[in-house]
């Protein structure tokens, strides 16, 4: 696992491009005049105007939302002091962080050079080009010689995230964590087995907040840091050294309020939980594996609190939480430094957020499971879309009030709704189906099991715990396909694979179909073919004898004879003419919902209005309020004929049936996707913004449409995703890739368990 793991990472940054990071204009440039304003001589006025106001920067470049990730690669994740160059990866990645949770843009340096001397003035050289600097992976004790002496020299933020951005989250874990044992942080005991930057830069923050200095021990590799050590000693962790004849963690762990790990594996025994004070609680940090694991904790503590780095157990405790979102705010109040009032006031947020009742976008974007703040949910999840609308503005407040902030923010409410915006504009829009995915795995048919993409798709699913997959189709084949790409599947341990000729439930399935089909022409003998020799609708028929959860087809074959078992076998809800397709289009602008791209071909205003109330359903489902643009090559009444008249009809029908729905129309594509064309043609749309569902005419103009966004804006497509269906059951098409599988199997799994539900 490990080495395909390596190469699949190896690929995804090598194609199609190396590295991770573009520079895209954020103007256009097409004419000679634009090529004026851009370059010379018209950036004259601009270089002119920052002359005159150095503060004008942050209005004419794009110093004011720039941020520099800086590492010399002395203490780079896992790998240790692997130098500046191979330290690039790590800096590229945390420069996307930045972008895709908080649009904050974010360049990469890495400085040779081990001299700290020679660091902090390669830095603080920088000072014109960046609002604000990530310090990341540099070793201790360096690290707070050079963050303590860059802040001294320079007028904008400076950050060393793996000290405080740690520390934020390990702070809003344990306050949180305490509300729930009932204890008081000023009157705890903690004991801390770590030394490090993060290790001291949360005993820092935690002092800070209330916690006594002297109800902490302090762990490391040498044992206790007592005083009169010598060995490993420096100002730093001296500062937590205290008079104790104890010189082990195992000496110091009776009566315990908290053990906070930030060390190495399995260094937390379970001796040592059994003699914890009531309510412990355990941040067992050291990632991939834990100072302890909590069902370790569990079997000898029912009263235990746990919090470890991993996503695959309950409270999470990640950077990602923090830092993207306390830069938001640092950036937008021209910040010159973040402050611990700024620190703190992240670590308020995030702990205010949890135990907050969980939002219907929450809700949603969980695919319908509702957080409830207690033992298991301490900080919210790293994908929760509220991090970016409550953070960043607690932040600008404690700048603004702590005197730092250089360009203040006047209108909250007018910034909140921009936060709001961007949420939804990043991407990331897939992240909690997976998250759920991963947790109740369902039993997903997919009818080309032999397909090589299909089997590629399916060790990623396995190997992510994403579902739980069968195959369809020729055992033989299936496994030289595996053995040709040398994949890690086994049949009947974390695979099944079914053979329709060879098939055990054989005799329950034809009679399923047959009863499903006799009255539609379809004799006995006719089923037995069938189900032994159409993969689709034998899928089809598993799902609906509950053999499987959900089923995936098409990805072989053309979509409409795979559609035509769909209908027959899978069928519409009550009430509906016919089933639909939605196609998410995930882009740099944002992400967006088309319908009906594949199975409508001329849908009358009735059955427009339907699939566009489906497919508000399917959007709410991903978090986001839907908001439907009846897209016409007419704008509002512009032109009168059939077609255009038929989206008006279906808008009527629309405010008839679900007048809850946000939904306006007849219009045109880009009055959908700009408020400013909308309101010069119409000032009372029904939404404000910009649309994300495109409900198109026909399937016509529709599947034209997806295509073509897809290609020349580069999308990620997700789909096309089954509306109005009896059963879970979508059909892709032959030019899905193996991305395009995965992602609709955990899409395939969340309709499974929201019907369930």
């Amino acid at each position: 696992m490990a080495d395909e793991l390596s190469q699949a990472a190896l690929d995804y940054h090598r194609y199609p491009m190396p590295g991770k990071l573009e520079v895209t204009p954020t103007k256009n440039m097409v004419n000679q005049r634009d090529l004026a304003l851009a370059y010379s001589p018209g950036v004259a006025a601009a270089s002119l105007a920052i002359a005159e106001n150095p503060a004008c920067a942050a209005d004419y470049t794009t110093r004011g939302n720039l941020v520099a990730v800086i590492s010399n690669g002395t203490a780079v994740l896992g790998l240790g002091s692997i130098g500046a160059l191979a330290s690039k990866p790590v800096m590229e990645g945390k420069a996307v962080l930045f972008k895709k949770f908080a649009g904050v843009n974010a360049f990469d340096i890495e400085v040779d050079t081990l001299d700290v001397d020679r660091f902090v003035d390669a830095v603080s050289l920088l000072e014109p080009t960046f609002g604000g600097i990530n310090l990341e992976d540099i070793k201790a004790p360096e690290c707070f010689e050079v963050e303590k002496r860059l802040k001294a020299k320079m007028k904008i933020p400076v950050f060393h995230d793996d000290q405080h951005g740690t520390a934020i989250c390990v702070a809003a874990a344990i306050r949180n964590g305490l509300k729930v044992a009932g204890k008081n942080l000023d009157e705890v005991k903690l004991v801390c087995s770590g030394a490090g930057a993060a290790a001291i830069a949360c005993l820092n923050l935690l002092v800070q907040m209330g916690l006594k200095k002297g109800n902490i021990t302090v762990n490391d590799r040498f044992g206790i840091i007592y005083k009169g050590r010598v060995d490993e000693m420096n100002p730093y962790n001296s500062a937590y050294a205290i008079e104790t004849e104890a010189r082990t963690l195992d000496d110091v762990m009776d009566g315990v309020d908290v053990f906070l790990g930030l060390s190495a594996p399995r260094v937390l025994k379970q001796d040592h939980v059994k003699r914890m004070a009531p309510n412990p609680l355990i941040l067992a940090l050291a990632n991939p594996e834990p100072e302890i694991r909590p069902e370790l904790v569990h079997e000898v503590r029912s009263d235990a609190i746990m919090a470890t780095g991993r996503s695959d157990y309950p409270n999470q405790v990640n950077n990602v939480l923090c830092f993207p979102f306390l830069f938001r705010g640092a950036l937008d109040v021209g910040a010159t430094e973040i402050n611990e009032a700024m620190k703190i006031a992240v670590v308020e947020a995030i702990g205010d957020l949890a135990m907050r009742e969980a939002s219907d976008t929450v809700v949603a974007a969980y695919g319908g499971k509702a957080f409830s703040f207690g033992r298991e949910y301490l900080i919210p999840k790293p994908f929760d879309p509220r991090l970016m609308t409550i953070i960043p503005p607690r932040v600008a407040k404690a700048a603004m009030e702590t005197g730092v902030a250089t360009r203040p923010i006047e209108d909250f409410d007018a910034y909140q709704r921009q936060l709001e915006t961007f949420v939804f504009r990043t991407g990331m829009t897939m992240k909690p189906v997976f998250e759920l995915a991963k947790g109740n795995p369902q039993r997903i048919v997919f009818a080309e099991g032999e397909s090589q993409r299909v089997i590629n798709a399916v060790q990623i699913l396995v190997d992510d715990g994403i579902c739980k997959p069968i195959l369809l189709g020729d055992p033989v084949s299936i496994q030289q396909n595996i053995d040709n790409y040398g994949l890690r599947l086994k049949v009947g341990e974390n695979i099944e694979v079914i053979d329709p000729r060879n098939n055990p439930e054989y005799q329950k399935h034809k009679a399923a179909y047959y009863e499903l089909m006799c009255r539609k022409g379809i004799t006995p003998s006719y089923s037995k073919r069938v189900i032994a020799t159409r993969n689709t609708a034998l899928a089809a028929i598993m799902v609906r004898s509950s053999d499987a959860d959900a089923m995936i087809c098409g990805v072989e074959g053309n979509f409409i004879s795979h559609l035509r078992y769909v209908r027959d076998l899978i069928g519409a809800r009550a009430g509906l003419v016919d089933v639909a397709a939605v196609t998410m289009l995930i882009l740099k602008r944002g992400t967006y919902f088309l319908t009906d791209t594949h199975v409508g071909v001329n849908p009358t205003a009735a059955q427009i209005a339907d699939n566009t109330a489906l497919a508000a359903e399917l959007v709410s489902g991903f978090g986001m309020e839907p908001k439907a643009a009846l897209l016409s090559h007419s704008n509002f009444g512009s032109r009168q004929n059939e077609h255009s008249e038929k989206m008006r009809q279906a808008l009527q029908i629309l405010r008839d049936k679900y007048p809850d729905l946000l939904a306006e129309g007849e219009m045109h594509a880009d009055a959908a996707l700009s408020q400013e064309i909308r309101d010069r043609l119409f000032k009372n749309s029904a939404f404000t913004g910009e649309a994300n569902l495109l409900v198109c005419p026909s399937l016509n103009a529709a599947n034209i449409a997806y295509n073509m966004t897809k290609m020349l804006a580069d999308g990620l497509p997700v789909g096309p995703m089954l509306v109005g269906t009896n059963y879970p059951a979508h059909i892709l098409t032959e030019s899905t890739t193996v991305r395009g599988i995965v992602n609709m199997a955990a899409f395939a799994s969340l309709d499974a368990m929201n019907r369930r539900r």
